[in-house]
């Protein structure tokens, strides 16, 4: 691609710009890969384009990163550990001395150094991984508990699960593509949970629950595993970093990491939360971050599952009653299939929600 010439340039790389590939499997930003040598010796960065198309406020969202990693990096340093640049995201700065570059059509970019030897896991294989991801992303939100000062809101309201319930209900009164009649089933299933919606939203209000530094996006594949060990070591896609609840954190990565079935599976026979993969979580987590969780957090670990899959399947069955406008779909009826996904695995957790309260009991 041409304009990493561009983009190698204005990031102080050592070494001589070798090329780039296109890498990983995200769908937001763009990727590369790029090669530099060094005194004979092929090194590895991240040169990467922000899509500020979906994040508004670029400038706001780097400040973040750099916030956390250089909080995360001290922490390291203070606890003596080692391989610290496979443990935590290093941001390559400009020639200007800031986080992010932005181009000549108006793009924004940013350069993190490669972490080797360890990569990112799309589809669970087994309960170490589960076990290893969750131990990292509590051990993320210890490093940050003590973060001064207040990160910036990117995404105003991002988990907000009574607005998504409200937006829901709009979209049912407007039936603007006269879909309402064909998911009755799924609205009543809605429709029958509203009270999940404001638990921890009410909570959070009164301060019983306490706003946090949070991921946001706590997928599997958002922890680099070691390849040779098996081990966590890296947290990545900083870009949702910002005030919330460890609440959503943990929710989503039961939502994510317990079932191996794809999005928009039809068959919802295969989409139930799998028990010892939740059981992998808990332990991980509560490893590294049982000491900062209050009595409060802890008890609502599991309904947190089951909360922020059914915010999922709202969003899902909202857009297809609104015409497929935000999520990509590449045939008719996908969202359904996708929020009918994310309502069974709810049911799932439900049926389960005794055995998972157990489990947390017993850590």
């Amino acid at each position: 691609m041409e304009k990493l010439n561009e983009i190698a340039a204005a990031f102080p790389c050592p070494g001589t710009y070798l090329g780039d590939e296109p890498y990983g499997s995200g769908h937001i930003n763009d990727t590369f890969k790029a090669f530099y040598e060094v005194d004979g010796q092929q090194v590895h960065y991240i040169h990467q384009r922000v899509n500020h198309t979906i994040f508004k406020d670029v400038p706001g969202l780097m400040e973040n990163i750099g916030q956390v990693t250089r909080h995360q990096r001290a922490k390291f340093k203070e606890a003596g550990a080692t391989e610290i640049d496979r443990r935590v995201l290093t941001l390559v700065p400009t020639a200007e001395d800031k986080d992010f570059y932005q181009d000549s059509e108006g793009n924004f970019w940013r350069t993190y150094i490669f972490v080797e030897g360890a990569v990112g896991i799309d589809v669970i294989e087994n309960t170490d991984q589960a076990y290893e991801s969750a131990k990292a992303f509590g051990a993320f939100q210890c490093q940050l508990a003590d973060l001064p000062g207040r990160l910036n809101d990117t995404i105003p309201n991002f988990h907000h699960t009574r607005s998504r319930f409200d937006t829901l209900k709009n979209a049912i009164d407007a039936d603007i593509h006269n879909r309402a009649a064909g998911v009755q089933a799924e609205i009543a299933f809605a429709f029958e949970r509203e009270s999940m919606v404001d638990v921890v939203i009410d909570l959070m209000a009164t301060g019983e629950i306490p706003e946090r530094v949070t991921h946001n996006d706590t997928k599997l594949n958002n922890v680099l595993i070691d390849t040779e060990t098996g081990t966590g070591m890296c947290v990545i896609d900083l870009d949702t970093v910002m005030p919330g609840s460890v609440l959503y954190d943990f929710g989503d990565m039961i939502r994510t990491t317990t079932n191996q079935a794809v999005e928009d599976e039809r068959d919802l026979s295969k989409v139930e939360m799998n028990i010892d993969y939740f059981a992998a979580l808990v332990k991980g987590y509560l490893e590294t971050a049982s000491g900062f969780l209050t009595p409060k957090e802890k008890e609502l670990l599991p309904m947190s599952g089951a909360l922020i899959t059914f915010e999922i399947g709202l969003r899902f069955l909202t857009d297809y009653l609104e015409g497929d406008t935000y999520f990509k779909t590449h045939r008719e009826g996908q969202n359904v299939d996708r929020c009918r996904k994310q309502f069974k695995m709810v049911r799932s957790m439900e049926e389960q929600m005794d055995a998972m309260q157990k489990i947390v009991e017993g850590k």
